[in-house]
């Protein structure tokens, strides 16, 4: 799915208040990583992350490489913090973010 301008900024408004429920450090990518965000964008399908100052890769690469392995969008990059946004697969009626009209 690739979001459009308007999806895009909707997503953002509702990020804003979201605190980062997940932090990338020096370990960096590894499978418990991915599994922990996989499960956090289907339950909540919108996820903020934080790279901490000690990772190694660059947070735009970072941020392309978890969207890749996740298969979500990335909403928004700013600094060290991504957003993340996948429609929930199991429920993608049930809470979804992003409606017709957005």
């Amino acid at each position: 799915m690739v979001l459009n301008s308007k999806q895009r900024a909707h997503l953002k408004g509702l990020a804003n208040s979201l605190q980062a429920i997940i932090q990338v450090g020096k370990a960096g990518v590894g499978d418990n990583l991915i599994v922990q965000i996989d499960e956090a964008l289907e339950a909540r399908e919108l996820v903020k992350i934080r790279f901490l100052q000690n990772i190694e890769e660059e947070p735009q690469e970072l941020a392309e490489t978890l969207a890749n392995l996740t298969k979500s969008e990335v909403v928004q990059r700013i600094g060290g913090v991504v957003v993340l946004y996948r429609r929930s697969e199991k429920n993608p009626n049930k809470g979804a973010l992003l409606t017709n009209d957005t």
